[in-house]
């Protein structure tokens, strides 16, 4: 009897050393994780930008190809900034499907501000599972250079972008040069969303090529040149996917090349209008990525440093907890600010740790379902991200 109970102790404090040995594994990881990520982005602050003196004597021309529905506020600005680049030889295509589109009348102010430079308003009709990918296709084959830009239509760029997106181009390794983004935001749900890509999408992208993901791109900038994208077939070779930005970085990536971020900083600006509405864009995005990469984001929660600081407060371990906090915020300004130069990240930083925790509510709401919504219509994707299924929605 004595023996028996001897070792069932034994047998429940080896078991208790595992779940503490793991418990102490998963908070070191998260930790340890925040640290690499403020490691990534003083590693990608510090170097050097491409050197552009081969490529400006080339003088390659550019088309920036936009897909427009509908404008936004600061609609006018964010066009407005591509067409004040001075580079040689550029165009801007604006792609749109409704000829009474509340684009097009902003964008004719833009053709009459800027005659010296070619602006074309272009109405589709190329038909596609994804609508943005129909609009591009037509747009391709009305553009005149060599090097294609591809960005959202509410992306504002700083001077000197054109020269300094294409400039690593002149290396023929690289298929594409995609940027990093901040977003402004004047009501709180999009001011969540802001603090998502500023401390938390922000960073991870940054730690991705370190870990071996590189192969991405995003829709805030994607430069590549148009021989390559003949090469993959064209966009009609990404029209099924809802993810077409991160589908044409692993197309072009396939080929052998090499895809970089860059350093310039675009931004963006965002409007919610709801808290339903936040939800959904941050679920959108949860399940696109779930049916992407389903690896990586099943990783996903060793990275959440305010959710285990939550759960080691919970369990009397406030020194830890806090350790992890203070981590957490160390690296939510290294990225939001040093790199993304945004001051909401400064100005509401109080409420990183209640997005944080929004944040794991979206990654397990993302676990199910396979419906999103975008723009008015309800898509269904299958295990690939493909779309498969749309109806409208009111």
């Amino acid at each position: 009897m004595g023996r028996r109970f001897l070792r069932s102790l034994r047998r429940r404090a080896a078991g208790s050393l595992v779940v503490a040995g793991g418990w102490w594994l998963v908070v070191g990881v998260a930790g340890g994780y925040q640290l690499f990520a403020i490691a990534a982005c003083l590693w990608h602050r510090r170097r050097p930008r491409p050197r552009t003196a081969s490529l400006r004597l080339a003088n390659p021309g550019v088309s920036i190809l936009k897909p427009v529905r509908g404008s936004d506020p600061g609609f006018y600005e964010a066009i407005r900034s591509q067409a004040a680049q001075e580079y040689p030889q550029f165009e801007i295509l604006f792609g749109i499907r409704d000829p009474n589109d509340s684009a097009a009348p902003e964008i004719q102010r833009l053709i009459q501000d800027f005659p010296a430079v070619p602006i074309r308003l272009v109405l589709c009709s190329e038909d596609a599972p994804n609508g943005k990918v129909g609009v591009l296709m037509d747009l391709a084959r009305e553009a005149r250079y060599p090097l294609l830009i591809v960005s959202d239509s509410d992306i504002t760029v700083p001077a000197g972008y054109l020269h300094d997106v294409t400039a690593p181009l002149a290396d023929p390794s690289v298929g594409l040069v995609t940027c990093l983004y901040r977003a402004e935001a004047n009501d709180w749900p999009s001011r969540f969303e802001a603090l998502a890509i500023a401390t938390d999408f922000a960073p991870s992208t940054l730690v991705a090529p370190f870990v071996g993901v590189s192969e991405f791109g995003l829709g805030s900038t994607l430069a590549f040149r148009r021989e390559d994208l003949d090469r993959i077939g064209g966009f009609a070779a990404i029209a099924d996917y809802l993810a077409d930005d991160y589908q044409l970085g692993r197309k072009l990536h396939a080929l052998g090349l090499r895809n970089l971020i860059s350093k310039v900083v675009v931004s963006t600006r965002l409007s919610a209008e709801s808290w339903r509405a936040a939800w959904q864009h941050q679920l959108r995005w949860a399940r696109t990525i779930r049916l992407s990469r389903g690896g990586g984001y099943a990783g996903l929660p060793v990275t959440y440093a305010t959710f285990w600081a939550v759960a080691t407060a919970a369990c009397g371990l406030w020194w830890v907890a806090t350790a992890l906090l203070a981590i957490r915020f160390a690296m939510a300004i290294t990225c939001g600010w040093f790199v993304l130069g945004s001051a909401d990240v400064w100005k509401y930083c109080y409420l990183i740790p209640l997005r944080d925790l929004w944040g794991v509510a979206i990654w397990a709401t993302g676990l199910f379902g396979d419906t999103v919504e975008w723009r008015g219509r309800r898509l269904r994707l299958d295990a690939e991200g493909k779309i498969t299924a749309a109806d409208e929605r009111g």
